[in-house]
């Protein structure tokens, strides 16, 4: 999906849409990708419109605490934010990740073309080589994208400190050639 940014009215940016458990470690790291224009925490892949976050905790309605990313192809590949959105979580893990757990911390993602979908898929495969566990991260389309309250957005700016369960792992390489070196 292309969209123009202000400030970017010649660049063609695009979009990428990730949920790797809670949306504040995930939206903070992609937020650090140089290339990445901005990341917002919000909800996707569920059966209410504009849900509330006490709503999709609660579990029943079916989103789950996802990160939008806006890039700039020309600086980051959707290859190279694959890359880092498997070594942020744990993609083998069902419903959780670290303390948080239910089907709203499930690993997902959300492609918005077919190619995000091919793309996603393959990196998927050649990701698997380096988990012991099944990878359990759903590739489904991109469902309408319900932007997280304000105090979710830009969390770890806002509150110095907090203890994130995402962290770059190193797990996947980034480049096939590094792969015997893991």
């Amino acid at each position: 999906m292309n969209v123009q940014m202000p400030g970017y009215a010649e660049d063609v940016m695009e979009k990428a849409t990730f949920a790797g458990g809670c949306f504040w470690g995930v939206e903070h790291l992609f937020n650090e990708i140089p290339g990445v224009i901005d990341a917002v925490s919000g909800y996707s892949g569920g059966n209410r419109d504009n849900p509330t976050y006490e709503q999709v905790c609660s579990g029943r309605t079916g989103h789950a605490e996802a990160v939008e990313v806006t890039y700039d192809p020309a600086k980051v590949t959707y290859d190279q934010l694959l890359n880092a959105f498997w070594n942020m979580h744990d993609p083998t893990t069902l419903n959780y990740q670290g303390p948080d757990h239910g089907h709203q911390y499930r690993s997902a993602i959300f492609f918005h073309s077919p190619e995000q979908e091919a793309a996603a898929r393959q990196s998927a495969a050649e990701a698997q080589k380096y988990f012991k566990k099944p990878i359990v991260t759903e590739i489904v389309p991109a469902t309408h994208f319900w932007r997280a309250e304000e105090y979710h957005q830009r969390y770890f700016d806002k509150h110095q400190g907090h203890y994130s369960c995402h962290f770059i792992r190193g797990w996947v390489p980034s480049e096939p050639a590094q792969a015997g070196k893991a």
